[in-house]
C-alpha cells in the first residue's frame, strides 16, 4: 500500500490533503487514491447546507460545527467558493469567515472552486466527500455557492439537505418558488433576530400544507448563528433525520441512487473527454461553423461527434 495512503488511515492530515488535492484536480494518481480509499467511505453523516447568497450559511455552517465539536464529534467542511476567473480557482471567502475553526483538530475546512459548475457544486464534489467520509469524519458538511435556485444537485449528494433563509432581503420570495424547497429536508430561517423572521416561517409552514398528504415534511427551525441560538435544535434535528432515513429504509435507495448518478456522471465526461481526443480542432471548427449558419442542426453535429469516437 502506498504510503501516503497509510498515513492517510493512521489519521494523517497532511496526507489528506495532499490526496484531496490529487483528488479535486482529477488526475490519473487521485484516481487511484479515491480506488484504494473508497472500501473505506459510507460511514459518514454527510450534510448540504444551500440557500440564497447572504443568508449567512457559512456562519451557520461554522456555528453548527461548533455545536458537533461541543459532542464529542468530529467535523470535515468543503465549502464550494466561487471561481476566481484567472487561475479558476477557489477565492476562499468561506475559509476565511472558519478561520476560527482552523486551530479545532477536531475539524478540517476544504475551500473549492467551483470552477462554473451548475447546481453550486464544484465537478469533483462527490470525490472528495468520498475521501474525508473515508478519512473517518463523523460528520461532513457541504456548503455550496449560494447561487440560489439551481442548487438542487446538492440533494443527490447529501443525506440531508438544510435549506437557510433569511427575512427581508427578497429570500423569503425566493423560497416560497417550489424548484429548491423540494430538496430541503430541513428548513431554517437564519437571523431570526431580524424583522418579518416570524412571517417567514408562517409562509414556510403555508407552502408546506401543499405537500402530497403522507409524505414527509421538513421542519422549520429558527436561528441565529453569529450567535450560535438554535444550533443544539438543528443538530437534533439532523440526528432525528438521519435516524428516519435508516429506519425507513431510505438511505439504503439514497445509497443507490447516487452511485447510480456518479456512475452516469463520470461517464459522461469520459465520452466527452474521448470524443475530445478523437475530433481535430479542424472537424469541430467546421461542424462548428455548419451549425452557426444553420447548415446543420446541433443535435446531428453532436451526433457526428459522437460517433467518430473508438470504442
Amino acid at each position: 500500500m502506498d504510503d501516503l495512503v497509510q498515513r492517510f488511515l493512521a489519521g494523517d492530515r497532511r496526507a489528506l490533503a495532499r490526496i484531496i488535492s490529487r483528488v479535486e484536480n482529477e488526475t490519473a494518481e487521485g484516481r487511484e487514491y479515491l480506488r484504494q480509499l473508497f472500501p473505506h467511505s459510507g460511514k459518514t453523516h454527510i450534510l448540504g447546507i444551500t440557500g440564497g447568497a447572504g443568508s449567512g450559511k457559512s456562519t451557520l455552517t461554522g456555528a453548527l460545527a461548533g455545536e458537533y465539536r461541543k459532542r464529542g464529534m468530529t467535523v470535515g467542511i468543503v465549502a464550494v467558493d466561487p471561481s476566481s476567473p484567472f487561475t479558476k480557482g477557489a477565492i476562499l471567502g468561506d475559509r476565511i469567515r472558519m478561520q476560527d475553526l482552523a486551530l479545532d483538530p477536531g475539524v478540517y475546512v476544504r475551500s473549492m472552486a467551483g470552477r462554473g459548475a451548475l447546481g453550486g457544486l464544484a465537478p469533483a464534489i462527490a470525490d472528495v466527500v468520498a475521501v474525508m467520509d473515508a478519512f473517518g469524519f463523523d460528520v461532513v458538511i457541504i456548503e455550496t455557492i449560494g447561487a440560489g435556485q439551481d442548487e438542487v444537485e446538492i440533494a443527490g449528494t447529501a443525506m440531508t439537505t438544510i435549506l437557510v433563509n433569511n427575512p427581508g432581503t427578497g429570500d423569503d420570495i425566493q423560497a416560497l418558488k417550489a424548484g429548491i424547497i423540494e430538496i430541503a429536508d430541513i428548513l431554517v430561517v437564519n437571523k431570526a433576530d431580524h424583522p418579518g423572521a416570524d412571517v417567514l416561517v408562517s409562509q414556510l409552514q403555508a407552502l408546506l400544507t401543499l405537500s402530497p398528504a403522507g409524505s414527509r415534511r421538513p421542519p422549520i427551525l429558527k436561528t441565529i448563528a453569529t450567535k450560535g441560538e438554535g444550533m443544539d435544535k438543528l443538530a437534533d434535528a439532523v440526528a432525528a433525520h438521519h435516524e428516519y432515513l435508516e429506519s425507513s429504509g431510505v438511505l439504503a435507495s439514497h445509497r443507490e441512487e447516487d452511485a447510480r448518478h456518479q456512475v452516469l456522471a463520470i461517464a459522461r465526461q469520459i465520452l466527452l473527454e474521448r470524443i475530445r481526443q478523437s475530433t481535430s480542432e479542424e472537424a469541430l471548427a467546421g461542424l462548428v461553423h455548419r451549425v452557426a449558419s444553420r447548415e446543420l442542426d446541433p443535435h446531428s453535429a453532436a451526433e457526428e461527434l459522437a460517433s467518430g469516437v473508438s470504442h
